[in-house]
């Protein structure tokens, strides 16, 4: 286990420097000129002298490789992401602060996810063919179709017009007041976990359906073993596999689809954090958040490998 744990370590590496290298060149080539911006909001005459001197001040005057590599280095060496080229204020603390709201969110929409989709999977699947079966893929299909930012925004528009209500916009943190926070980001994460509910709960049905069909689960049900606890001991264990797969797959999706939430109802999270430093050109914020996402990505997918061993005693880690 722990020599399977330490290559899969040293493996991120290499895959956290190329994933650096694609979204630091990336986010360059983002149309616009932070120059251009900075030059237009501070009303400074757009002259070759002006600019050259904001460039030099910035560190922008350097070819791309360079700044690339000092970039990284301030990273290896310092445990520094650089700072806002706007505020001049640390990405380091600025990503800290945003990170865990984020993070919240994305729980919450995952607990709602499983809590909803692999029950009405597994119903689903033991009610093969019947009305409640019809009726929940039916749900499945009609979460999957509705955008998660359009029933945001009816949510957002339509209550207030209705009956005067509208969710939270001032942030309000869990340490702050714990209730009200749940209360105003327990909106956003049903929202978010709508549509990942219909996943789970379509390849739980279908990974029940398969192991249900299996002689190992006839067998029991031969021998007289209680048909719930075959299904919650037996089928739904091996069933899950594929489904604590797809929860892995899906981390980058959450943190996308939290963008979207977190600028409809105004959450201070990485989402909004990095809608701000792409339309501003903020380069220093933009890999910030990318390379926090990208990490976090690697070890939910390492948490994720590991996991197998505890659903499937059969696997091994060597």
């Amino acid at each position: 286990m722990q020599a399977y744990i330490i290559r899969r370590l040293l493996a991120m590496i290499p895959t956290l420097l190329f994933a650096s290298l694609i979204v630091f060149i990336t986010v360059r080539l983002i149309p616009g000129d932070i120059i251009d911006l900075m030059l237009s909001s501070n009303d400074i005459g757009a002259d070759k002298k002006s600019r050259a001197q904001l460039e030099a001040a910035l560190g922008l005057d350097q070819p791309m490789f360079t700044q690339y590599f000092r970039w990284l280095g301030a990273i290896l060496f310092e445990g520094s992401l650089g700072k806002s080229l706007w505020q001049n204020t640390s990405v380091m603390q600025e990503v800290l602060h945003r990170l865990p709201i984020t993070f919240e969110l994305g729980i919450m929409a995952l607990v709602v996810a499983l809590l909803v989709g692999i029950p009405i999977g597994v119903y689903s699947a033991v009610r093969q063919d019947t009305v409640g079966d019809y009726v929940t893929r039916s749900f499945a299909i009609l979460a999957l179709a509705l955008p998660g930012f359009w029933v945001g925004t009816l949510v957002m528009v339509f209550p207030s017009i209705w009956w005067g209500w509208s969710p939270e916009v001032k942030y309000i943190s869990f340490t702050q007041d714990p209730l009200r926070n749940l209360a105003q980001m327990a909106i956003p994460a049903l929202i978010l976990g709508k549509a990942f509910s219909a996943v789970v709960m379509r390849l739980t049905r279908t990974m029940m359906l398969e192991v249900m069909r299996q002689d190992y689960i006839r067998t029991a049900l031969a021998k007289g073993l209680a048909t719930r606890t075959t299904i919650l001991r037996h089928a739904l264990r091996n069933a899950l596999i594929p489904v604590v797969t797809l929860v892995g797959l899906q981390a980058p999706v959450l943190v996308g689809g939290a963008v979207i939430m977190e600028q409809i109802f105004v959450i201070p999270g990485m989402g909004l954090l990095l809608l701000e430093a792409v339309s501003t050109r903020d380069y220093p914020i933009i890999t910030g958040v990318f390379l926090i996402v990208g990490v976090a990505v690697v070890v939910i997918n390492l948490l994720v490998d590991l996991s197998y061993g505890l659903l499937d005693p059969k696997v091994r880690y060597r």
